[in-house]
């Protein structure tokens, strides 16, 4: 792996921290600078490794693009369904205890689950509100990512440009442009949760794709001055964007997120991806731990708020708390300013890298047996 790469890893590694962070219920100010910036991160880092050879052999791109996300996203989603009345039975779940804005979930008819399997399939939504809240990323990056790669291949202009960044440029203009249409009129696109977060993908993908063709050119010297000053500009407009309360990629936005989220996502994943340039620098346990979250970040991002679970045992036992609670969304909402959200983030983190390296221990003695 080149060190670029490395770098990239760690950026993704720093950015599924920040997002079990956001989840377990941080304080105010670190909840609003983390939605600043964590999701456009994702989405950057996926786009900084499109090139014009993905756009030569499309089919093999959607193939990948496919196997990467849509399998993963019907395998687990059909799991969690399945799991979905089994976790009331065992009081995981109930209809007592939900999220923070009072909702609670239900257990499934057999009409309703069948229902569910079907919209899972085809249309990459219905997955478990409460067991698999954040799977909307898997569709939202596999749709944001086929999108791309056709308007791309249209615009490219390989006569004019030996780069095609232009190209690039004009799909993050018009995914703007789109995007504040979308606001101003109420449009809605005809895909799950109505195509805003698609939209801000497409800006976001397409910022890492202009970011890696003109990266040798933008000044990443620690010793330069302008890298300083971008930095500091970078970490002012993420001050003032928590301060201000700005939205980050939610299903409620307003015009003024068509001038503000490009600013925050884009600063926030400068200053990310440099930080993590300094990390790869040198071997320690930090830059190995976060390279290797990077690479598995897809496991804790499917098994995070199940992983919460065990932290919202540990608060009920604690506070002696109704043992229902543990079925609050993402977590046990009493006493928020506890520090508890620390034990959450570390379990949104540890378990599921310590389930996948368990799992990878005993998968060759399971296959020796046979």
């Amino acid at each position: 792996m080149s060190q670029r790469n490395t770098s990239i890893s760690i950026a993704k590694g720093i950015a599924i921290i920040l997002m079990v962070v956001g989840h377990a219920e941080c304080p105010g100010a670190l909840m609003s600078l983390i939605y600043l910036f964590h999701m456009p991160l994702f989405f950057i880092t996926a786009g900084y490794f499109f090139t014009r050879a993905h756009a030569d052999e499309p089919w093999q791109f959607c193939a990948k693009r496919f196997k990467g996300l849509y399998v993963p996203f019907v395998k687990w989603s059909i799991f969690f369904l399945l799991i979905h009345n089994l976790m009331f039975s065992w009081g995981i779940l109930n209809e007592t205890y939900g999220n923070w804005s009072g909702g609670v979930t239900h257990p499934y008819t057999f009409q309703q689950g069948l229902q569910r399997a079907v919209n899972i399939v085809f249309s990459m939504g219905s997955y478990d509100e409460f067991l698999a809240g954040a799977f909307w990323f898997f569709r939202a990056l596999l749709i944001t990512s086929i999108l791309f790669l056709i308007l791309y291949r249209l615009l490219d202009n390989r006569g004019k440009s030996q780069t095609g960044w232009q190209a690039a440029a004009l799909i993050c203009l018009g995914a703007l442009g789109f995007a504040a249409l979308k606001i101003n009129y109420g449009l809605r696109v005809s895909i799950v949760q109505g195509g805003i977060r698609e939209t801000w993908g497409m800006f976001f993908f397409g910022f890492g794709v202009i970011f890696r063709i003109l990266e040798q050119r933008i000044g990443t010297n620690v010793r330069s001055p302008w890298f300083w000053a971008t930095i500091i500009a970078c970490l002012a407009v993420l001050a003032v964007g928590t301060h201000e309360h700005w939205a980050g990629m939610n299903l409620s936005p307003k015009m003024r997120d068509v001038a503000t989220l490009p600013l925050t996502g884009i600063a926030g994943f400068f200053v990310t991806y440099q930080l993590s340039r300094l990390i790869n620098r040198r071997q320690s346990f930090v830059k190995r731990a976060l390279v290797y979250c990077g690479e598995m970040s897809l496991y804790i991002y499917i098994f995070h708020i199940v992983s919460f679970k065990a932290v919202s045992l540990i608060k009920i036992w604690w506070y002696d708390l109704d043992f229902a609670q543990i079925g609050c969304h993402m977590v046990i909402h009493d006493h928020p300013n506890d520090g508890f959200w620390l034990l959450y983030s570390l379990a949104g983190v540890g378990l599921p890298l310590l389930w996948m390296w368990a799992y990878r221990k005993l998968r060759p003695a399971r296959k020796s047996k046979f």
